[in-house]
């Protein structure tokens, strides 16, 4: 049985005030894998939507930033460190919000441990095209649960420097690409085609929405570094918007490119052909061959970035349920030095290794089977979390006197409810593009989520009953963490807020109070 954490203040907190908006968007952009998703995803995408599938990345995108009016107005009034499960609390009830903790437990372990089974891959991939080299994936990707757990294990603002770095590198070799392609004029001459609505309007694009909706996955953690964000009231907003914009303009626009490099009669037939080297092909040549080398290189490091902005997300979560009383209170040992969760990091950690082992003694397909089938329930999960978000602010707000108006309270939350409806029962027909499995594997995968859910309910009433303490107080609003202890000598100083920030050096470091009761 967890126990009851012991007080705050005889314990590390977790950095304050250190992420600005350019951290906090490097985290959920780098977890999305841009690099990954366009290589990998998006030729698929293609063959399935023909020309018009850039668009189905914008449709995506305008869908999620609807779903972020509502999301990110509530996150002034919510300060949990609970993010999703918190939100839902407020709006739907205990009961639904534990569930709520148990199925983002479970998306976010599945959306980062079966990224594992993909770095074993594109390494793989990787030695072999520069290096002729046959590399087996099982050493690689248990190196790579070693890297992300000591990425983790160092300070906030140490993942985000290294995030910073690695996506500027997978954005870079795409836009290198884009820029090669303009220069060149394309195939045929550039054309705006893909957004014609007959291009558009095709029966493909349902399974397109499917893909794009997927693409966006894990843009919704900004919330999650609340408690280590510079004024989170101003800067979490604006790096879920950053996020959202950010992606959606750039999937459309890459996707888009690249068909104007095959040219609009021919890009499908290439798609076709060879699915994984459509974009090696494009960017060798109009750019060249040392630039599909880099590609290589840096698909890697983008399936690195995604693994340490989901494990950060996921520690970060572990941390809120240990401080809830919900896991065990290790959890929720913050280091004296790093200021991480690191022993939230090493259990997650050693769930990587159990499961990513488990699948190796089984003799499964590092990626048709270790990837597709973990991430595919971790996906649907996240996905049906921001569903019960949206429909929980509307709900909230009708409850609490407030100034929003309707539109951030009623109207946006309304349509994006709606919207992520429909994009769930997308996902959910097309499974078996996403998974390529049986339809009884396709079936169990989709069955864990709701499985997930009702097993949350069913704690829910265990803590009701046996631990009503632990029940009443969960997702309450945190109080007002004390002033840290010193840190010990040799650590790297908590960044002062710069010129720009919202308070001067000399404020005090304590979060501002909550905003008093209307």
């Amino acid at each position: 049985m967890p126990e009851t954490p012991e007080p705050t203040a005889a314990r590390p907190t977790l950095r304050r005030a250190t992420l600005g908006t350019a951290d906090i968007s490097f985290f959920v952009v780098s977890a999305a894998a841009p690099l990954t998703v366009m290589a990998g995803v998006a030729p698929v995408a293609i063959l399935l939507g023909g020309i018009g599938a850039p668009a189905g990345y914008l449709l995506a995108g305008l869908t999620l930033a609807v779903f972020a009016v509502g999301f990110t107005t509530m996150s002034r009034h919510v300060r949990s460190g609970g993010a999703f499960y918190a939100y839902i609390t407020r709006g739907l009830g205990k009961r639904v919000g534990i569930g709520a903790a148990l199925l983002a437990l479970i998306g976010y372990n599945g959306m980062e441990i079966g990224v594992y089974g993909l770095l074993g891959t594109t390494s793989a991939d990787t030695a072999r095209a520069l290096g002729g080299l046959d590399v087996p994936w099982l050493p690689v990707s248990l190196a790579g649960l070693g890297l992300i757990w000591y990425g983790g294990f160092r300070s906030i603002d140490f993942g985000a420097k290294v995030l910073g770095v690695l996506l500027v590198a997978e954005t870079g070799i795409l836009v290198l690409l884009a820029g090669g392609v303009l220069l060149e004029g394309g195939a045929h001459g550039l054309s705006a085609g893909s957004f014609a609505p007959g291009a558009v309007l095709v029966p493909g694009t349902a399974a397109v929405l499917a893909f794009a909706f997927a693409a966006f996955t894990g843009f919704e953690s900004t919330v999650i570094y609340r408690r280590e964000a510079r004024d989170p009231d101003r800067t979490i907003p604006r790096a879920t918007y950053i996020a959202v914009a950010f992606l959606g303009l750039f999937y459309a626009f890459v996707v888009w490119t690249v068909i104007q490099a095959f040219g609009a009669e021919e890009v499908v037939a290439a798609a076709a052909e060879d699915p994984g080297g459509l974009f090696f092909a494009a960017i060798t040549t109009y750019v060249g061959p040392w630039a599909a080398d880099l590609m290589h290189l840096f698909i890697v490091t983008s399936v690195i970035a995604s693994l340490l902005a989901f494990h950060n997300a996921i520690n970060r979560y572990a941390l809120a349920l240990a401080e809830e009383g919900v896991l065990p209170a290790a959890l929720g040992r913050i280091h004296p030095r790093h200021r991480s969760p690191y022993l939230a990091g090493l259990a997650q950690t050693a769930l990587g290794a159990v499961v990513v082992l488990g699948f190796a003694l089984a003799g499964a397909d590092p990626y048709q089977q270790l990837l597709l089938w973990v991430n595919t329930p971790g996906m649907i999960g996240l996905m049906a979390l921001m569903l019960l978000a949206a429909i929980a602010v509307p709900v909230y707000f009708r409850r609490i006197a407030h100034t929003e108006g309707p539109w951030r309270t009623v109207v946006a939350p309304v349509a994006a409810a709606v919207l992520l409806a429909v994009a769930i029962v997308l996902v959910i027909a097309k499974v078996g593009l996403f998974t390529m499995a049986s339809t009884t594997v396709n079936t169990v995968l989709v069955a864990l989520v709701p499985a997930v859910f009702l097993a949350g309910l069913g704690l829910a009433r265990r803590l009701e009953t046996r631990r009503p303490e632990t029940y009443a107080r969960f997702a309450a609003e945190p109080e007002p963490e004390p002033e840290a202890a010193p840190e010990p000598e040799g650590e790297e100083p908590c960044p002062l807020p710069t010129p720009s920030s919202p308070e001067p050096a000399s404020a005090p470091s304590t979060p501002a109070a909550p905003r008093p009761a209307r």
